[in-house]
């Protein structure tokens, strides 16, 4: 897994390649962090070079999701993280701070029978993702 980082006006995108599973997903969760804690409040997650997103890789999904909701992720014993549904009566800060760019067929499909793509807003076009953002 390749991670990169690119801004585009005050839209974050972290552009991955290569798998999504359990041997790197820490690693998208890790950089998201980071990428809030640094400031970034709108984040586009990049899919166009993932053709595969494991079950491990949906979790960072949710993560990152709910690290850029303003949620922590931090639970009470020793930092596990801590994981709960998102609502979308209750979460309406994760479509307006977190998107998925260009996901794979392959991708899409599971975003699709996991009930993902239903909530998380996915576009094709980079442009049209940044302007989706209602930043301030």
């Amino acid at each position: 897994m390749q991670i990169s980082v690119s801004k585009h006006d005050c839209v974050t995108v972290l552009h991955m390649a290569g798998d999504l599973d359990s041997s790197n997903y820490t690693e998208v969760i890790v950089k998201a962090q980071e990428l809030y804690d640094d400031g970034a409040r709108y984040l586009l997650l990049d899919l166009e070079k993932v053709p595969y997103v494991s079950s491990a890789g949906l979790m960072a999904f949710h993560t990152v999701a709910r690290i850029f909701a303003g949620h922590s992720i931090q639970g009470k014993d020793a930092g596990r993280p801590a994981f709960r549904a998102i609502n979308p009566k209750d979460d309406l800060a994760v479509r307006e701070h977190f998107k998925l760019l260009s996901p794979q067929p392959a991708v899409e499909q599971v975003l699709e029978v996991i009930g993902l793509k239903q909530f998380l807003e996915i576009h094709t076009d980079l442009e049209t993702a940044v302007r989706s953002f209602s930043v301030p």
